[in-house]
């Protein structure tokens, strides 16, 4: 695969979900743990189950995030995609609420078929902080109104590759980390929630990347403390762990990473995209991190795997999807999926959703001995953008709308 193809839309995660929460950024609210119960329907059409589609103003392959029965969501316009646009939506009937418009102050280059608004926003339930390829970072209220702007591309000039960025951004505690690597001044920063300011910025290695950062934890499921308020940065050719309040590293491994699919954590378990899955335990600190074990048949193209209950679901470049058990990485079964997929799947009550580039959603019912495709429903445009699901509802980000999918009451 080419390198300009690797850019295709990156929000690919895996995803935490609750009941009636919301869906704060890229994957939801944590890298794997357990899903509860929830009710999506099964199929869609424009008569049945769409509770609105709204036209949004621009290009864009970034997810939706829900904060506070708002749906907030990017875009990208303008010949140079160079205006950026933050817009809020009503979770209830779609009403939009606000927009607000900024000039792109760093490269707005891009393969065509991503967008400037690639990255996905992130919120700590307050703050709404829209970061994009062009390395702007605007930080917003539930309302609108503007916090702070930082033009990272100002600091940073040579900060960007010619396919475009995607990395989506990551909110700990008190500090945005946004992970900017490419071929010239690659870096992953640590900054103010509050301000913008830099706390901290760290080298990473000078190559592409669009994987995101991940907050580590020591029982994601039970709400456990993080490891020491760590943030996870992966790399084609490095894993590395950093305290989120200095950037001071913790411990590395020296070892392939898929530079397009962001890692998935479960308790103190890292499941590494690269070639194959990769488990690794976690340590608790600075000690180096054990790898458990290894697999090439549990491949992640671009949409990143997800753990749940014992088991990882990993679909590759072909369409299919592989379960396997994450006790030794074991093949338990294989489904293979109509079409190919940059989205993220996710995983609600026993059905995973999946939406191919073309924008067909398959939903796959889940066993211990094999999947099943229950339902397929066309959305008619294409789909690289992960979905988000709050308030018994998915909203899904196509082409050139916003689709909120829930049950007819």
């Amino acid at each position: 695969m080419s390198r300009l193809n690797l850019v295709l839309p990156l929000l690919s995660a895996v995803v935490f979900f609750a009941c009636g929460a919301d869906w704060l950024r890229f994957r939801g609210d944590d890298a794997g743990g357990a899903l509860p119960e929830a009710i999506l329907p099964l199929t869609w059409s424009d008569t049945e189950n769409v509770a609105w589609k709204k036209a949004l103003p621009g290009k864009g392959v970034s997810s939706p995030i829900v904060v506070d029965g708002h749906v907030i969501v990017t875009a990208s316009s303008g010949v140079k995609e160079d205006r950026l646009h933050v817009l809020s939506f009503a979770v209830g009937d779609g009403k939009l609420e606000w927009e607000r418009q900024f000039w792109a102050t760093g490269p707005t280059l891009c393969h065509p078929t991503s967008a400037v608004a690639a990255n996905t926003p992130a919120s700590d339930g307050k703050l709404i902080y829209a970061f994009f390829s062009s390395n702007d970072l605007i930080c917003l209220d539930t309302s609108g109104n503007l916090q702070w702007f930082r033009g990272l591309s100002h600091d940073y000039p040579a900060a960007r590759n010619d396919v475009g960025m995607a990395s989506s951004p990551l909110v700990i505690d008190d500090t945005v980390v946004v992970q900017i690597e490419n071929q010239g001044d690659s870096f992953a920063a640590g900054l103010d929630k509050n301000s913008g300011e830099t706390r901290w910025r760290v080298d990473r290695p000078p190559e592409a990347n669009w994987a995101s950062p991940v907050a580590l934890r020591t029982n994601p499921a039970a709400g456990g403390e993080r490891q020491g308020n760590l943030v996870l940065l992966c790399s084609p050719s490095t894993i590395t762990a950093h305290d989120v309040e200095t950037g001071e590293q913790r411990w590395a491994q020296k070892t392939g990473c898929s530079g397009i699919t962001t890692a998935a954590v479960a308790g103190d378990i890292a499941y590494i995209p690269g070639d194959g899955i990769r488990a690794v335990r976690v340590p608790s600190g600075s000690s180096n991190p054990e790898v458990l074990w290894t697999s090439s048949k549990l491949n992640s193209a671009a949409a990143s795997p997800i753990v749940h209950q014992g088991k990882i679901y990993a679909v590759n470049r072909a369409g299919v999807l592989t379960c396997g058990d994450i006790s030794d990485g074991e093949v338990k079964w294989q489904l293979r999926l109509k079409g190919n997929f940059w989205a993220t799947p996710v995983l609600v009550g026993e059905h995973l959703y999946y939406i191919n580039q073309d924008g067909l959603a398959q939903v796959v019912k889940l066993a211990d001995d094999i999947g099943e495709v229950i339902g397929e429903s066309s959305f008619g445009e294409p789909i690289y953008a992960s979905p988000a699901v709050a308030d018994g509802a998915l909203f899904v980000r196509g082409g050139s709308q916003l689709w909120k999918i829930a049950k007819a009451e």
